[in-house]
């Protein structure tokens, strides 16, 4: 059997990534850039939440089209809207995909919502200890437990076709991008000089999360602010709308002045102000991968959050990792006294900083 990717009659492809975080979805960018290099003719629509049109339409012109994804059953990423099930599945059916592929990750409950898509092939992740349906196990792939998140999507593509490239780095940067048009350049200039901020003489702390085990306690960001401030940067802190609680009290700890830019910068504008900025320092979520995808610096805290799939590596990030035996972990909130938050040090995070802002 020659590999769907590998040909010429498989046009149509559905990518089913039912996620919501822009980290997920950035690091789906290289597989994606891959698969259009090689297959320019290919149709590549993306399956997920309705709400990631935003993040979708940055891509850099790897996907063609959004189908929104009404949620369903086992699939912990958004709301289930029962009535959409149904136009949701006729509209896949409708275009006809040749080939449909569960980029979700280590759930079987991806696997069904993509067999539902009506492909004439459908494969992906093979979820731990799920079985794929007799004719189909060429076209999936045990889920890589042991990559990078980038790595996993470049190993499912090479499954099914995709041309290998040896010799490249694994995970980080390689292959990552997120445009920054003429529109987000004018208003990062315009915040710049609202802020009276220099590019590379700012640093940016992101204190935000989107659950509480992944947030590093905000003295302790207010401690490496005060850090860099006594260095002679600026310190700028950064988040979406929901996390100005967050922001206020890491700026209100701080001893130093801070500029806080937390929900007051659109997407594109954070891209331009993590680009610009001496270093990042943030945490697990988001804003780290949007530094990598624009080449900034970053110092990422992990806490319950797994380095060896989500660290960028290279001589322009630092992880930070907990030394408790209890991490990495699944909890959105730590059921005992929140240790791993403890292990990692200010100062470790400030010198950390420091060095990347140096360079």
């Amino acid at each position: 059997m020659t590999p769907p990717l590998a040909d010429p009659a498989v046009r149509r492809v559905a990518l089913v990534r039912l996620r919501v975080g822009l980290g997920d979805l950035l690091c789906t960018v290289p597989a994606l850039r891959r698969l259009r290099a090689a297959r320019p003719d290919v149709e590549v629509s993306l399956v997920t939440f309705g709400r990631m049109a935003p993040v979708v339409e940055r891509l850099g012109g790897t996907v063609d089209d959004l189908l929104a994804f009404p949620g369903a059953p086992g699939i912990p990423d958004g709301p289930v809207d029962d009535a959409g099930w149904a136009p949701f599945t006729a509209a896949a059916r409708e275009r006809r995909f040749d080939l449909a592929l569960q980029a979700y990750g280590d759930r079987p409950a991806a696997n069904r919502v993509t067999a539902a898509l009506g492909a004439r092939l459908t494969g992906g992740f093979a979820p731990t200890g799920w079985a794929p349906p007799p004719g189909s196990e060429a076209l999936h792939l045990r889920y890589p437990l042991h990559l990078h998140e980038a790595d996993r999507h470049v190993a499912l593509l090479e499954h099914l076709g995709l041309p290998r490239r040896d010799g490249l780095p694994p995970g980080g940067d390689a292959g990552m991008g997120f445009p920054v048009t003429a529109a987000d350049e004018a208003e990062h200039a315009a915040t710049l000089a609202a802020a009276g901020l220099e590019p590379g003489r700012y640093a940016v702390l992101h204190p935000g999360a989107s659950a509480p085990t992944r947030r590093w306690p905000v003295e302790r960001y207010a401690a490496v602010g005060d850090a860099l401030a006594a260095d002679g940067l600026a310190v700028v802190v950064t988040g979406v709308p929901g996390e100005r609680e967050i922001s206020a009290r890491v700026v209100a700890a701080m001893r130093a002045p801070a500029v806080d830019l937390t929900g007051a910068t659109s997407l594109g504008g954070l891209a331009a102000l993590l680009r610009d900025s001496a270093v990042l320092v943030g945490n697990d979520t988001g804003s780290a991968h949007l530094a990598a995808a624009v080449g900034a610096r970053s110092v990422t805290v992990f806490l319950p959050g797994d380095p060896v799939r989500w660290a960028h590596p290279g001589p322009r990030h630092r992880a930070l990792t907990p030394t408790v035996a209890c991490a990495p972990c699944p909890h959105l909130v730590c059921p005992i006294e929140f240790r791993c938050a403890l292990t990692i040090e200010p100062a470790a995070v400030a010198r950390a900083a420091r060095e990347l802002a140096a360079t």
